[in-house]
């Protein structure tokens, strides 16, 4: 078993006497869906809010934002055990969660580049951007492969893997600036050439996100060829 799915069956176990209650209670897997939906908006309202104030250095926003994000992030977990072990299960129940995960994404990063834009840090806006696209192309290859009769789930940088990296990094970044402050720089010796500064904790993971969730989106479909081609040859 990859490590991946160790972490995913100890996330379930951990999380398993609360599903339990969730269905106890009549909570269906759409309402967390919902929930989760309503969490990532308030992620992005959370960077919005941090870009109106008059201060760069000001990254306790940034860290707030990331810890919304890991506990939003649970819901999205949540939602499937309920409905599998609430024996609730639905084709509109998968779609409902396939979109709404594609909104949440699309708002949270809608408040990333929103904050990253409003303070001029624009080339780290850009590879966020870049990162959205990756994010919703791989999304999009494994819908459209599976579309054609194809299953496409391979690749790191899916989902979770991307929930826990935006959030640990701006999480990361809001505790750091307690520690060096929210304007520190670090300069290349004898250069005015910036090397660092506290935000590059959060932005450079948004950096490698941007390369990564393309090179697994091309991934996605370069599988997708080859099961087609070997689907031609059976035949």
């Amino acid at each position: 078993m990859k490590l991946r799915d160790r972490l995913q069956q100890l996330i379930y176990k951990i999380i398993h006497p609360l599903v339990k209650f969730l269905i106890k209670i009549g909570c269906t897997p759409n309402i967390i869906t919902f929930t989760g939906f309503i969490l990532n908006i308030g992620v992005a309202v959370i960077f919005i809010t941090g870009a109106q104030e008059d201060n760069r250095g000001q990254l306790s926003y940034v860290g707030w934002a990331g810890a919304l994000i890991l506990f939003s992030g649970l819901f999205d977990m949540i939602d499937g055990q309920v409905a599998r072990i609430g024996n609730m299960s639905s084709k509109y129940g998968a779609l409902f969660d396939s979109v709404l995960d594609r909104y949440s994404e699309l708002v949270m990063f809608l408040g990333i580049c929103y904050y990253l834009v409003a303070y001029h840090y624009f080339l780290s806006s850009l590879f966020a951007f870049v990162a959205l696209i990756g994010s919703m192309m791989i999304s999009y290859t494994r819908a459209r492969s599976e579309g054609l009769g194809i299953q496409n789930k391979g690749g790191f940088m899916q989902r979770p893997e991307r929930i826990v990296l935006t959030g640990l990094s701006a999480l990361a970044c809001g505790i750091t600036s307690n520690f060096i402050g929210g304007d520190y720089k670090l300069y290349l010796p004898g250069t005015s050439i910036r090397i660092f500064e506290t935000i590059t904790v959060f932005t450079l993971p948004i950096t490698v996100m941007a390369v990564l969730t393309n090179i697994t989106a091309i991934r996605r479909l370069l599988d997708a060829k080859k099961a087609m081609e070997a689907l031609k040859e059976d035949k």
